[in-house]
C-alpha cells in the first residue's frame, strides 16, 4: 500500500513498542544475569569451604602416617604416604585454579588469597618436606614440634573457611537485594506496557473499530482522523482510500461485471469444446470420419487455418497422414511430412508434449519449410495419446501467429487424450469383431463335427457294409441296409437343418431339457441300442448360448459310444437340472485303460472338443473308465459358477 508521505523507522508502533520492550528485556536479563553470578559464586564458595575443611582431616592422617612409618616402614605405607601427599596436593591446586563443572573455586578476594598463599606456603615448606624426608629416611621433628606446625597450619585453614563464609554472607545479601529489585522491576514494566498498550494501540484500535461498524451500516461517508505516522496511522490512511474505493466501486461495477462475463464466456467456450468434442468422440464412427470431425471442430474453434491428423508407425519411423481440412494438398503429399526426423512436427513424439513452431523467428533448420512456403507463419502440433503412449499427433496451421494460453495447451492435450482413447476403442472393437467372427468359425467347425461328420461316418460303416453284402450276394442283409442309408442320409440332411437353424437362432431358455431327450431318441434310432434318458431337478434354466454347448457335448459323448465303445449295447444318461447342474453319459463297452488316457485324450478330436465346451460355460468334464466295465462321461456346472455365468451373461 503506498502512502501519500515516506514513514521513518522511529515512528512505526512496531518499532516503538519493541524498543520498549527490548530495554525491558535487557535489563531484566541484566538483573537475572547478576542474581546468577552470585548464585554461582555462592554455590563455588560453599565448595571451596568444603574443600578447604577436608585439609584439616589430610593434615592429622598424614601426620599420623609419617609416625607410623617412622617406627615400621613398609611400601604400602609408604604408597599411602605418597597417596595422600598428592591428594593434599590436589586439594590445594583444586583450590587454586576452580573447577566450573561443579562449580568450586575460591572468592576473588584480596584477604582469601592472601590467607591461602600462606596455607601454600606452609604446606610446601613444612608437610611436603616431613614427606619427602620421611620417605628418604632422614630423622622426622619431634611430635610436638610436628604437631604445633600441624595446629599452626589447621588454624590457617579455619581462618581461610571464615573469611570464604564472610564473603559468602556479603553475596547472599547482594543476591536479595538484586531479587527484590528484579520484582520491583516486574511490576513497574507491567504497569508501563499496560499504559503503553492503551495509548498506542487499545485508543486507536477502537476507532479502527468504529469505523467498520459505520462502513457496514453503508456509511460510505467515514473517514478516519490519521494522528501518527506509525501502524495505526497507515491503517487509518488505509482504511479511508478503502473507502473511497469503495465510494468509486459504484461507477466501475458494471465494467467489472463486464470483464467478469466475458472471462466465464471463454470459460464457457472451452467447456462447450470439450463436452462437444467428448460427445462426438464417444459416437460410432469410422477413424477418418472421427478423426475428420475432431479437427473442424478445432480448426473452427482456434480460428486456424489448415488442420490435420497423423498416427505413428513406429517401426517405420512414420506418421501417416489420418485426415487432412483446409490443408494444401502439396504438404498432405509431402515426403518429409511423413518422417519424423525430418519434419519439425516430428519434436512432439520426442518431447511427447505440445510443439509450437513460429517461423517468424526462424526455424532450427537453415533451409525453409513447406509449410513456411505455403505460406503459414506458424505450426503446432499436439500429442495424441492413449493408455499413456503416444499414438500420433494432430496440427494446427495459423497465416497469422495465435498466442496460445495455458488454459488453452491444456485443453487441447485433454483433447488429445480422448481422441487417442477413441481410436484406440475403435481398434479394440476391430479385434474383438475379429475374434466373433474366429469364435463363429471355430464353432461351425466343431458344429460339423458334432453333426454331419458323425452322419457320413455312419453312412461310411452302413456303405461298406452293403458292398460286403453285395459281394457276398446276400440281398437279404443289402435289403436291411438299404432302409439305414436312407435313413442316415434323411439324418444327415436333418442334422445340416439344425447346424443351419443353430446358427441361425438360438434355443429358448426351459428347452433344454426336451432338447437332450429328443437327441438320445435319435441316437437310440440309429444305433439300435438300449439308451435310458433320466431327467430331474428344476433349477433355473440357461442361456441358449450355453445350452447349445451342453447339447453338443451330449452328442459328442453318444459319438464317441458309436466310434469306440465296441460291443456296447447299452447306454445310461441322466440329466439332473437342481442347483449343480449335472450330465452323465455311462456305456457298457470294453472301456480302456487309464494309464493310456492321455495318450487317447492327444488323438482323439471329440475329447478335446468336450473339454473346450465345457470351459465355455465354466463346467468341469470328467472322463472315466475302467477296462472291461466301459466309459463314465461326467459333465459338472457347480451353483456358483452358474450364477457367475449367467450375472456376467446379464
Amino acid at each position: 500500500m503506498m502512502f501519500s508521505s515516506v514513514q521513518l523507522p522511529r515512528q512505526r508502533l512496531s518499532t516503538r513498542v519493541l524498543g520498549f520492550l527490548m530495554l525491558t528485556l535487557m535489563i531484566g536479563l541484566s538483573v537475572i544475569g547478576s542474581t546468577l553470578y552470585l548464585s554461582w559464586q555462592l554455590e563455588g564458595g560453599a565448595a571451596a569451604i568444603n574443600a578447604a575443611g577436608s585439609l584439616r582431616k589430610q593434615t592429622y592422617q598424614l601426620g599420623l602416617s609419617l609416625q607410623e612409618y617412622t617406627a615400621t616402614p613398609g611400601p604400602a605405607l609408604k604408597q599411602r604416604i605418597l597417596d595422600e601427599r598428592d591428594t593434599f596436593r590436589a586439594t590445594l591446586t583444586l583450590l587454586d585454579h576452580g573447577d566450573p563443572a561443579r562449580p568450586l573455586y575460591l572468592p576473588r578476594d584480596e584477604g582469601v588469597r592472601e590467607i591461602f598463599n600462606g596455607i601454600r606456603a606452609q604446606f610446601d615448606q613444612h608437610i611436603a618436606v616431613w614427606a619427602d624426608d620421611a620417605l628418604q629416611g632422614k630423622p622426622l621433628p619431634a611430635w610436638a614440634e610436628m604437631r604445633a606446625d600441624s595446629d599452626r597450619f589447621v588454624a590457617q585453614v579455619d581462618s581461610l573457611v571464615s573469611e570464604v563464609e564472610r564473603y559468602n554472607a556479603r553475596r547472599t545479601l547482594m543476591l536479595r537485594l538484586s531479587q527484590m529489585v528484579l520484582i520491583a522491576m516486574a511490576v513497574v514494566g507491567c504497569v508501563a506496557q499496560i499504559y503503553l498498550m492503551f495509548l498506542l494501540i487499545f485508543r486507536p484500535l477502537e476507532r479502527l473499530q468504529d469505523g467498520m461498524q459505520r462502513m457496514a451500516q453503508q456509511d460510505l461517508s467515514v473517514r478516519l482522523p490519521v494522528e501518527t505516522r506509525d501502524e495505526f496511522g497507515e491503517l487509518a490512511e488505509g482504511f479511508n482510500r478503502m473507502a473511497d474505493r469503495l465510494s468509486e466501486s459504484y461507477a466501475t461495477l458494471e465494467a467489472r461485471v463486464a470483464d467478469k462475463t466475458a472471462t466465464l464466456n471463454d470459460q464457457n467456450r472451452e467447456l462447450s469444446l470439450l463436452y462437444g468434442s467428448t460427445a462426438f468422440l464417444n459416437e460410432i464412427h469410422p477413424a477418418q470420419e472421427l478423426c475428420r470431425g475432431f479437427a473442424v471442430r478445432l480448426r473452427e474453434w482456434f480460428g486456424a487455418d489448415a488442420a490435420s491428423v497423423r498416427v505413428l508407425d513406429p517401426a517405420q519411423q512414420n506418421a501417416h497422414l489420418m485426415i487432412a481440412d483446409q490443408l494444401p494438398e502439396v504438404l498432405q503429399d509431402a515426403p518429409q511430412c511423413r518422417q519424423i526426423n525430418d519434419c519439425l512436427c516430428g519434436e512432439v513424439v520426442q518431447s511427447n508434449h505440445a510443439v509450437i513452431h513460429d517461423f517468424r523467428r526462424g526455424t532450427p533448420a537453415a533451409r525453409e519449410r513447406e509449410c513456411e512456403k505455403q505460406g503459414f507463419s506458424q505450426v503446432s502440433a499436439f500429442p495424441i495419446r492413449a493408455r499413456q503412449e503416444q499414438t500420433g499427433y494432430f496440427n494446427l496451421y495459423f497465416s497469422s501467429a495465435h498466442d496460445f494460453t495455458a488454459r488453452e495447451l491444456q485443453l487441447l492435450d485433454t483433447l488429445g487424450h480422448h481422441l487417442g482413447n477413441a481410436l484406440e476403442n475403435l481398434r479394440l472393437a476391430a479385434s474383438e469383431r475379429e475374434l466373433a467372427v474366429t469364435q463363429e468359425r471355430n464353432l461351425l467347425a466343431q458344429g460339423l463335427h458334432d453333426s454331419i461328420a458323425q452322419g457320413l461316418s455312419f453312412l461310411n460303416l452302413q456303405v461298406q457294409m452293403l458292398e460286403d453284402s453285395l459281394r457276398r450276394d446276400s440281398l437279404d442283409e443289402a435289403r436291411e441296409i438299404v432302409p439305414l442309408l436312407h435313413a442316415g442320409v434323411q439324418e444327415s440332411y436333418d442334422d445340416v437343418r439344425d447346424l443351419l437353424l443353430n446358427f441361425r437362432s438360438r434355443l429358448g431358455e426351459g428347452d433344454l431339457n426336451s432338447a437332450l431327450e429328443s437327441t438320445v431318441a435319435k441316437f437310440r434310432r440309429q444305433t439300435g441300442m438300449k439308451v435310458s434318458f433320466t431327467s430331474s431337478g428344476h433349477g433355473v434354466p440357461l442361456p441358449p448360448d450355453e445350452q447349445i454347448q451342453i447339447l453338443f457335448i451330449l452328442q459328442e459323448a453318444l459319438s464317441n459310444v458309436r466310434k469306440h465303445a465296441i460291443g456296447a449295447d447299452q447306454v445310461t444318461v441322466i440329466f439332473v437340472e437342481g442347483p449343480d447342474l449335472q450330465l452323465t453319459v455311462r456305456d457298457n463297452g470294453p472301456g480302456f485303460d487309464e494309464a493310456l488316457k492321455a495318450e487317447r485324450a492327444e488323438r482323439h478330436v471329440g475329447m478335446r472338443i468336450m473339454q473346450e465346451r465345457a470351459g465355455r460355460v465354466g463346467a468341469e468334464l470328467h472322463v472315466s473308465s475302467v477296462a472291461g466295465q466301459g466309459v463314465t462321461v461326467n459333465l459338472l456346472l457347480p451353483e456358483a459358477r452358474r450364477h457367475k455365468i449367467q450375472n456376467t451373461t446379464a
